[in-house]
């Protein structure tokens, strides 16, 4: 509510409207939570992961349009961008750490075939990024083509996620299980508060953005790092909290579901349905990045699927996968 009125009242600091938009985004992540641990007690970790994720993404989705249409590109390119990196670095460090550490052993483990199948999903988006951007740094005929290129890598990619999804939900290793607690939340009650908080997502990513500028140009912060980290961590904010909450109750396969659905989902249904949806915004999407991100992308790639491949992790992983992120954001800010 204090978001709302910050945006529509005069006198208040843009600064002021911002936080309180960011921390409105926040908040909802607690609503989120709650319902998506109660639906996991009778969907299971994957339809749950799946759920959760696509309504966390929401903000995101919300704030990216937003941002195109009011001719933010940097902060709409690293905002997506971010949201891979939050997600599959910081959010899954955390998770790591608070999973391994309830361990007696010290080693937080998990079904490997998620983390491997994001893996593959989020190597299939770097391939069209790295090649657009090969085609820019060689001048070649292609590079005049990234929109066109753009859209119809777009369209192939989600069809690999479309293939994906269906073989990952009817999977008998992926199948529900019957509860063995009992739900303290009705199931509707449940589905409920997701939709409400995914809807309610809608209006304040319009605050938040309408406030981003004006932030920008008062803090001195780079677009590039207001995109890859101040707008991605409040735009995962769910992802940020509820994976945290569930691998310290030892839910492991459900917080890596969580965790791990949002990096796919967003690298390989996000993404590219962004590039497709922004060709009614003012300003276009495409799968065209700076070279310095394309490296962040496809190393992240790559020691992604090193730690969580084999289906454990030890906190000192989950350690490198923040120190990764910290190194990200420390050359955004320069940027």
């Amino acid at each position: 509510m204090l978001a709302g009125v910050a945006r529509y009242a005069h006198g208040v600091s843009r600064v002021v409207a911002f936080v309180l938009a960011a921390l409105a985004l926040a908040g909802m992540a607690w609503i989120v939570a709650l319902a998506t641990e109660q639906v996991g007690e009778r969907l299971g970790p994957a339809a749950t992961g799946l759920m959760q994720s696509t309504v966390g993404n929401l903000p995101e989705f919300f704030v990216v349009i937003f941002a195109l249409q009011a001719g933010e590109q940097v902060v709409a390119e690293t905002a997506i961008l971010g949201s891979i990196l939050v997600n599959a670095l910081l959010v899954l460090g955390l998770v790591i750490v608070a999973g391994a550490r309830r361990e007696p052993d010290g080693v937080m483990r998990f079904s490997p075939r998620l983390p491997n199948d994001t893996a593959t999903l989020l190597l299939v988006a770097s391939f069209i990024i790295i090649l657009i951007g090969l085609t820019h740094s060689e001048g070649d005929p292609a590079s005049h083509h990234s929109k066109t290129i753009s859209i119809i890598g777009a369209v192939a990619i989600l069809v690999v996620y479309a293939t994906w999804l269906r073989q990952y939900l009817t999977s008998p290793e992926t199948a529900g299980t019957p509860a063995e607690t009992q739900p303290r939340v009705p199931i509707v009650t449940s589905i409920v508060l997701l939709v409400v908080a995914g809807t309610a997502s809608a209006f304040v990513s319009d605050w938040f953005v309408n406030a981003l500028r004006p932030t920008i140009d008062t803090l001195h912060i780079s677009q590039a790092f207001a995109g890859l980290v101040i707008v991605a961590i409040a735009g995962n904010a769910v992802e940020n909290v509820a994976g945290i909450v569930l691998a310290h109750k030892g839910r492991s396969d459900l917080a890596i579901s969580v965790v791990k659905n949002s990096v796919a989902q967003i690298a390989a249904f996000l993404y590219p349905l962004l590039v497709l949806v922004s060709l009614l915004t003012a300003t276009s999407l495409t799968f065209s990045l700076a070279p310095v991100y394309i490296g962040a992308l496809i190393g992240t790639s790559v020691l992604v699927w090193q730690i969580t491949g084999d289906g454990e992790a030890t906190v000192f992983e989950g350690v490198a996968l923040v120190a990764t992120f910290v190194i990200i954001a420390t050359v955004a800010a320069f940027e």
